[in-house]
């Protein structure tokens, strides 16, 4: 009783946290199928491209830790969750927004182009252009901005510093960090495409 009481109590303090998530103003679309499928093949690449950065010699040579970062502001965990609970049971969330998960999505999509962006102006790293080709392909084909993405990027050129070891170490710790990001994205974008939330 004890554990389902707490979790209920975790459950009630989620939902007051999400309900304080500001609206966009700007008009916002859905996606059609077409484009959600497109997206989401899209998407399905970039965590393939991902995976195998962490480990590539090319960008973590002679990197020991295996810490993944997340410095993006974006609330994708919590603008993407398909269910909430209540008490001990689990219910449909209600009050999902597809435009709110895509705006959130393109938020960190945002901050990934231009930290990789910035990264390749200070050590050119030819494994990250396709990565960095793939995030503005996804940028322009699946923001929900009616009039194409218009989200700002956050400026991230403070993050490098003089000493090429510590920003290789930082890079990989962001790259395992959007890694994991990814695989929440992914699952978002299964749950857009499956249409569950519109029932």
């Amino acid at each position: 009783m004890t554990i389902c009481n707490l979790y209920f109590s975790s459950c009630v303090l989620l939902l007051l946290t999400s309900s304080w998530r500001a609206a966009s103003g700007l008009p916002l679309r859905t996606l059609s199928p077409e484009r959600c499928e497109q997206c989401s093949s899209l998407f399905r690449s970039l965590l393939l491209n991902i995976s195998g950065l962490p480990d590539n010699e090319g960008l973590c040579y002679g990197i020991t830790s295996s810490k993944a970062v997340v410095k993006s502001s974006a609330e994708t965990v919590l603008a993407c969750a398909p269910t909430q609970s209540s008490g001990c049971m689990m219910q449909r969330n209600s009050s999902f927004s597809e435009s709110e998960c895509m705006r959130n999505i393109m938020k960190d999509l945002a901050h990934y182009d231009a930290v990789i962006q910035s990264y390749l102006r200070i050590t050119p790293v030819p494994l990250l252009n396709p990565t960095l080709g793939i995030i503005q392909d996804l940028r322009k084909t699946c923001s929900p901005m009616a009039d194409g993405d218009s989200d700002s990027s956050e400026d991230v050129a403070q993050m490098w510093g003089n000493d090429s070891f510590i920003n290789r170490q930082e890079m990989c710790k962001m790259m395992r960090g959007f890694y994991a990001r990814l695989i929440t994205i992914n699952r978002a974008m299964g749950y857009i495409s499956s249409g569950d939330h519109r029932m």
